[in-house]
């Protein structure tokens, strides 16, 4: 005897296909998983939010930053340049490290979205967690995300609160870059570029045959981490200080110099035009940290290499 088979019907009503479709977009949205399969997944990277720097002196540093930042204070040992981004000061441990670069905090538009993006892709990290008020009730929600790069530079992501169209005024000092020493190049260019999504923006070195320098903007915006490489492992804290900086964006650099004058700043250089053809201007911090003052846009054609991303505006 046959065996006896229930046959579906040939046809579904238009209803039960809306259904079907509005279930497994449900699946695909709300499942962690399905979201982070890859780089077009992941949520945005738009900029950078703050860099924290370690000082062996917090006084001295304090009346450095209020001379180089701005009045501008969130706490008094946070300096805002801008209504967007901020620079933090921590005192250094007893056992100074070689990098008082201590960290970088980068801005997304969902940090949900990014741990599971980072799970999905075996990247360890850690999340912070802090209180919300909603009506009366009072949860916990997370703040922020940081991991570690292949060469152990935390790097951090928190949330964009308020406006997420909200932009830095136009004419306002802010930060564009950060840059740290890096001894393995493909390691650390494979964290940033295939699993994080940085793009290149140039590079370049002290010779034109040379590369020194790797600068690569986040996905979803126009600032940019800059490897130092070929630095000695034995080199001295002056020029660590050198490398492991930050560089803050200003429309002309001659009027940052006389306004820098005016605040009473301790310049020791005059502006010049870097390799990459755009003018800049060097302090130092009292633990000679590296504090850059850069024109957005070249001047001149760059050595090395052709820029390949839209340059940060003012």
């Amino acid at each position: 005897m046959p065996s006896q088979h229930v046959r579906a019907p040939s046809t579904l009503s238009s209803r039960a296909k809306r259904g079907i479709c509005f279930s497994l977009l449900l699946v695909l949205v709300l499942s962690p998983v399905a979201r982070a399969q890859g780089p077009s997944n992941r949520s945005r990277i738009l900029g950078i939010a703050e860099v924290r720097l370690l000082s062996t002196d917090l006084s001295s540093a304090r009346n450095f930053c209020a001379h180089i930042v701005g009045a501008n204070k969130i706490s008094p040992n946070v300096f805002s340049p801008n209504q967007l981004q901020s620079v933090a000061l921590y005192d250094a441990p007893s056992s100074v490290p070689s990098n008082l670069l201590a960290e970088i905090v980068f801005e997304t538009d969902s940090l949900r979205d990014l741990s599971a993006y980072l799970a999905a892709q075996k990247i360890q990290y850690t999340l912070e967690l802090t209180s919300v008020q909603t009506w009366d009730v009072i949860r916990p929600a997370y703040s922020a995300l940081s991991v570690l790069d292949p060469e152990g530079h935390k790097i951090s992501f928190k949330q964009r609160s308020g406006n997420p169209s909200g932009t830095i005024p136009k004419g306002a000092i802010r930060i564009i870059h950060a840059g740290f020493i890096v001894h393995d190049r493909a390691a650390m260019e494979h964290f940033y570029k295939d699993i994080l999504g940085f793009r290149p923006y140039w590079h370049g070195g002290m010779k034109d045959d040379e590369t020194n320098w790797v600068s690569l903007q986040v996905p979803d915006g126009s600032d940019w981490i800059e490897f130092m490489l070929d630095v000695p492992e034995n080199a001295d804290k002056r020029l660590r200080g050198i490398m492991n900086h930050i560089a803050l964006g200003v429309t002309d650099i001659r009027a940052a110099q006389e306004q820098l004058r005016k605040n009473g700043a301790p310049l020791t250089e005059e502006p010049k035009i870097g390799r990459d053809g755009k003018w800049q201007l060097n302090l130092y911090d009292p633990d000679l940290t590296r504090i850059e003052f850069m024109e957005f846009t070249p001047v001149q054609k760059p050595c090395c290499s052709d820029f390949t991303a839209p340059h940060p505006k003012p």
